[in-house]
């Protein structure tokens, strides 16, 4: 009796949040459609009748008479509406390709490329057709968050790039901020490595995609004499936020991890579990340049992690030396005859950011004026 409704509460859960996923994504679909509606019809008037900012204001203010408690329509989020529209002008055709069924799918098969922009054309070419585009990735994230796309990322590749990884995450606007910040487009794949000649090639490509060259730690204020168990002490106090740098699948499993190996301790500044990689990752903190010793030494922490703590369904461990700077031809000899897989990348703490970059991560309030900035 206990079991079976065990197994019932389970079912009728799961039934529940599937329809709530639905129809928060049902919601998001058509308020996305909606604001591109508004953005291409101003976007008509505004070049045909030549309309001005005091005309697109009053239009603002009325809205607001007319409809009580309207929010999100607001002067400066019916020009970011417009801005929308006119980026992606496929979407005409889309709105008028919905067919009323009560799942809401898109009926619009292959648009025709003529009909198609660039950005669409390198969308679709990843999906069979459009409809798998649209429906898993451009209405699978918020109108705030395309905003920020839009305003950020001018390159298409690059718009694409955090659209899709928004979509498969379910990153939060603040998210996705902290990642473009972060230059992690740019970033992804640029970690100096010897991946190629130390791991598997089947797990080659992945290990890449899963570092970067250059970690944003934006939430860390360090001073230029303070050493590397400070810099450890910040992260691990800010242990979400360095998780976040990192990327998806890390999970923590501690730092000044401890090693025996016979009668001697070594300790590992951080360790992680890198689950698509089914591997250990250990990552030391180093507040200076890149030394060549720091090979042998972390060579010697991944063949005793692999020796003593490696699950044996698990791939080899992986090692990251995260230094402040380093000379790219002194790695490359330093790991020239490594046979295990490290890398080392760089990083940057909010001491150094530019003042125009600290503190990216918007906070609540710069967020809800996004979308209404009036009321």
């Amino acid at each position: 009796m206990e079991k079976d409704y065990s197994i019932f509460l389970g079912e009728i859960k799961s039934h529940i949040l599937q329809s709530q996923y639905k129809a928060a994504a049902a919601v998001n679909r058509e308020l996305i459609l909606l604001y591109f509606q508004v953005g291409s019809q101003l976007s008509q008037k505004i070049a045909q009748a030549q309309w001005g900012s005091k005309v697109v204001q009053q239009l603002a203010n009325d809205l607001q008479k007319e409809i009580n408690g309207l929010r999100g329509f607001s002067y400066r989020n019916l020009m970011n509406m417009r801005a929308f529209a006119e980026a992606y002008p496929f979407l005409q055709l889309v709105t008028a390709a919905f067919k009323d069924g009560p799942n809401g799918q898109l009926a619009t098969g292959q648009l025709p490329l003529q009909n198609q922009t660039r950005f669409l054309q390198l969308a679709t070419a990843q999906f069979e057709n459009t409809d798998g585009f649209l429906s898993e990735i451009f209405f699978n994230i918020s109108f705030t968050q395309h905003l920020l796309l839009l305003n950020k990322c001018k390159k298409v590749e690059e718009r694409l790039f955090y659209m899709q990884r928004a979509a498969a995450f379910q990153w939060t606007v603040a998210v996705l901020g902290h990642h473009i910040e972060s230059n992690l487009y740019g970033q992804k794949g640029a970690l100096q490595n010897n991946f190629k000649q130390a791991l598997p090639p089947q797990l080659h490509k992945n290990a890449i995609d899963a570092f970067k060259g250059e970690y944003l730690l934006d939430f860390i204020r360090i001073e230029e004499e303070d050493d590397e168990r400070v810099l450890e002490s910040r992260i691990v106090q800010n242990i979400k936020k360095f998780i976040l740098s990192m990327g998806h699948d890390f999970a923590f499993m501690g730092n000044q991890y401890r090693l025996k190996v016979e009668e001697e301790d070594f300790f590992i500044d951080l360790l992680f579990f890198h689950r698509k990689l089914q591997c250990l990752v250990a990552i030391e903190l180093k507040q200076g340049k890149f030394k060549a010793e720091y090979a042998g030494k972390m060579n010697l922490y991944l063949s005793a992690l692999d020796e003593y703590v490696k699950q044996d369904h698990e791939n080899p461990s992986i090692g990251i030396i995260l230094c402040k700077s380093k000379n790219s031809k002194v790695v490359e000899f330093a790991f020239r005859d490594m046979n295990k897989a490290m890398g080392v990348a760089t990083f940057k703490t909010s001491r150094e950011l530019p003042s125009g970059y600290q503190g990216v991560l918007p906070n609540s309030e710069e967020l809800k004026k996004v979308l209404d900035d009036d009321n």
